[in-house]
């Protein structure tokens, strides 16, 4: 919800008179009085689902959504509980007449229950002296019941329909804040408990029923109108586990994990039960794997159970609800059908345990604590890397139960095309993959990791990205049961040897090698550090020739910085100091990288002691925001200045490029 709205709900509760509110149902009661008052007084704003009976009173996020369950709904405007219209006046000024619990039900929607209790010869006690709390079936609860099990009630009216009747009392009065979520209070009907829940969004339920009409005062006691019949619960969840055929699959489950005493306890959960039917959807052998290991199996059944109870009632928008194994599910539902992570899964709603309550759901979800690394990878966006790995042989690594992390390139890194599989391509794959389980919240700078193919990896962490080397992680981490999945944004190219070795190796930088051996700078990138250079190519170098070692030590300086900087660590703008002093600005921009302001042709040529992007110009200092943009600064001057000095280029006549005769000309004046 944006924040103009809350703003709006805010201020409307702050400007009304309407006292504060003392539970979340009274908190939307208010809401939706404050929102009816134009209408006279005591009149509240009802929210209607379109094509059903169904209506709530609005909360603020309700009322600007103007959604339930992602169902349209309109708003009626009716009298406030305990309130009635008068015939030539606004609003709905007149309180109801105060009458006993028989007659009160007449009034308030329940008058199937009103004629039942009269049937049952329950009538005398609720409108003689006592003190009462009567859960009233609305008239369509009742028209919802089977015809079977209705007959059977009012067939036996002075036993069965009786007790069902006690069964929805309680012998003292009982408002709504005194509803708390998770209570129990004993009915009527041999003290058999009543099972409240009193959810933040301001629905309240007793036997997983809504309250639709709540708190109308009766001179002895109150009634709630509810939107179905209830029944006694004598079960705790895993006794309704045992007792249902259709969950054979999850008894034995159960028991071979060992959360039977759990699951039999005092303690209130929501179990969303996975059928038989759910269980045979799942491959052998993945069902076989994980029936076989312990951890894993608590890890897949904790995953379906959520920390309360979740009656199907009190879900009329998606939330985030955090379940035993740690993994928060979306909980949320579409028109009469609840969903789980979006997908209408739940075949059989509210089953009533002593201790909670269970979901039947036709789907196992299966934790990613609960997969191996292979099928954390399955139908991902990291599926071509994963192909690779299969492809080099390199399978048992990702399904079996070592603890390793894998670099799992993103499948854009490919650009459409597989890589072909040769020795070569398995030894990179094979520096994929790390001998350790780690996790990305653990990992600190210059950390040295080992991989399976033997190669040493440096971690580098910057503000705003985590690096490995060349690549930085793209996603959240997928931890498995026994490995970690790391999505990273590219391939992996493992160090091949320091800053010298690798300009040595590159035809591309014979002219920069010979530079660095004149200015006396090859002792400095052979040692051991953290550089960033921007190495200038061959053709970087036709245009200048500088000829005195100091001052082509200040150029190639100006080159390098003391602190490694990989690409993909860098976001709009990132400043390095270079080795001869000045800055060096580093951006980035539809995925090129710059360095002042000029394109780096390639990044991310990896060292033991730094990293080299590839430059095709040499590089110039970005002009001052006071100077002409044509311009550079005169430290930046200084250096051209003193290395066109100390060139071959008046006896060799040679051609400057056109950066440089302007540099020159400037040097001149």
């Amino acid at each position: 919800m944006s924040r103009l709205p809350l703003l709006a709900c805010l201020l409307a509760a702050w400007g009304s008179l309407v006292p504060a509110a003392r539970s979340p149902y009274q908190q939307v009661l208010q809401h939706s009085q404050i929102r009816g008052r134009q209408h006279g007084p005591n009149v509240c704003a009802v929210q209607k689902l379109i094509g059903t009976n169904k209506q709530y009173y609005t909360n603020c996020k309700q009322w600007y959504q103007r959604k339930i369950c992602g169902k349209s709904t309109v708003i009626s405007y009716e009298c406030c509980p305990g309130y009635e219209r008068v015939p030539g006046q606004k609003g709905c000024p007149a309180a109801l007449p105060l009458s006993n619990i028989y007659e009160t039900l007449g009034t308030v929607g329940a008058s199937t229950t009103q004629l039942y209790s009269q049937r049952a010869l329950l009538r005398q006690e609720i409108e003689g002296p006592g003190s009462f709390t009567i859960f009233a079936p609305s008239n369509e609860a009742w028209a919802d019941l089977p015809a079977e099990i209705l007959d059977n009630l009012v067939s036996n009216v002075n036993i069965e329909l009786l007790n069902a009747l006690h069964y929805h009392m309680v012998d003292r009065r009982l408002l709504t804040d005194e509803l708390k979520h998770g209570t129990t209070f004993p009915s009527m009907y041999q003290s058999l408990d009543l099972h409240v829940h009193h959810y933040p969004n301001g629905v309240v339920t007793v036997n997983c029923a809504r309250l639709l009409k709540a708190d109308h005062h009766a001179t002895n006691g109150v009634v709630h109108v509810i939107d179905k019949v209830i029944t006694a619960v004598t079960n705790n969840i895993n006794e309704i586990i045992e007792i249902e055929e259709s969950l054979e699959n999850l008894k034995a489950a159960v028991a071979a994990s060992g959360l039977n005493a759990m699951l039999e306890g005092e303690e209130e959960f929501t179990f969303l039960a996975p059928t038989n039917e759910a269980f045979e959807k799942i491959p052998p052998e993945t069902l076989t794997r994980i029936l076989g290991d312990p951890e894993a199996l608590k890890d897949l059944l904790k995953h379906h159970i959520l920390k309360s109870a979740q009656c199907a009632e009190a879900i009329i928008a998606s939330s985030s609800i955090e379940t035993l194994e740690g993994t928060p599910l979306e909980v949320g539902c579409s028109g009469d059908q609840l969903t789980l992570n979006g997908k209408a899964i739940i075949s059989k709603k509210d089953v009533l345990a002593t201790n909670g309550v269970v979901h039947f759901i036709d789907e196992l979800m299966i934790p990613d604590a609960a997969k191996t690394l292979f099928e954390l990878a399955k139908d991902t966006d990291v599926s071509t890397a994963i192909e690779l790995f299969t492809q080099a042989g390199l399978r048992s690594h990702l399904v079996g139960n070592e603890s390793v992390t894998v670099l799992a390139p993103l499948n854009a890194a490919f650009k459409g095309t597989t890589p072909t599989v040769d020795r070569n391509m398995k030894n990179l794959l094979q520096n994929h993959i790390i001998k350790d389980n780690l996790s990305s919240k653990y990992l600190y700078h210059n950390q040295i990791l080992e991989t399976m193919g033997g190669k040493k990896l440096r971690v580098f962490v910057y503000r705003n990205s985590l690096c490995i080397e060349n690549v930085c992680i793209a996603a959240h981490d997928k931890r498995g049961r026994f490995g970690t999945l790391l999505t990273v944004d590219k391939m992996l190219t493992p160090p091949m040897g320091n800053v010298m070795d690798v300009l040595k190796a590159d035809n591309r930088f014979s002219m920069l090698v010979a530079a660095i051996q004149s200015a006396g700078l090859t002792e400095t990138l052979n040692r051991e550090g953290s550089f960033t250079v921007f190495a200038p190519t061959n053709e970087a170098f036709q245009s200048l020739l500088p000829g005195d070692a100091k001052q082509l030590a200040n150029l190639l300086k100006y080159h390098v910085s003391n602190e490694i900087l990989v690409s993909g660590a860098v976001g709009h703008l990132v400043m390095l100091t270079s080795l001869q002093g000045d800055k060096l600005e580093a951006s980035s921009k539809n995925g090129m990288m710059y360095v002042n302001k000029q394109p780096v042709s390639e990044a991310d040529i990896m060292a033991t002691n730094g990293v080299i992007h590839a430059v095709s110009k040499i590089v110039s200092p970005v002009p001052k925001l006071h100077e002409r943009t044509d311009e550079l600064s005169d430290s930046a001057l200084n250096i051209f200045k003193e290395a066109s000095a100390h060139s071959k280029v008046t006896k060799r006549r040679a051609r400057l490029a056109p950066e440089f005769q302007k540099l020159l000309a400037r040097i001149k004046h």
